[in-house]
């Protein structure tokens, strides 16, 4: 590959780095002559959300949030283990609690994924979910304090 930029740092498991030397351009050509760096992901295929486009559409679509109730926004790990289902981790943000509570109660409805896999094998993974609602409005600006 030319670039490693579009992977999720969460998704690299170790990354080596191989000497420019005979064997190193033996094995990976001419292109290996300053050295390689050799990326193991964590998984060949990401996990993937069968009830729609994406987990953070699937939720938004069915949270009841009026624009009334101003911008919020929810963030949480979650987990989708080798059988496909999803467990919720560390909520990393919550500005409103009752979009965190009428997220959990969406997150409790979702249907099994299809696993991530590792040389063929289904394995656990490891993601972010981001709600902001509602869509499309941005998160008002913290406000800036001065202490004299």
């Amino acid at each position: 590959m030319e670039s490693v930029q579009h992977i999720p740092e969460q998704n690299i498991e170790h990354i080596d780095h191989l000497p420019a030397n005979e064997e190193t351009v033996a094995k990976y050509g001419e292109r290996a002559n300053n050295g390689v760096i050799v990326v193991t992901l964590r998984y060949d295929k990401e996990a993937r959300f069968t009830g729609g486009d994406s987990l953070t559409d699937y939720v938004s679509e069915r949270v009841k949030w009026s624009e009334e109730f101003g911008v919020a926004r929810f963030v949480a790990r979650y987990t989708i283990d080798a059988d496909g289902t999803f467990h919720l981790g560390d909520i990393l943000q919550s500005t409103d609690h009752q979009l965190r509570n009428r997220v959990l109660k969406v997150l409790k409805t979702l249907p099994k994924w299809e696993p991530a896999t590792k040389q063929g094998k289904a394995v656990e993974s490891d993601y972010v979910l981001a709600v902001q609602l509602p869509k499309g409005k941005a998160m008002p600006k913290e406000p800036y304090v001065v202490i004299r």
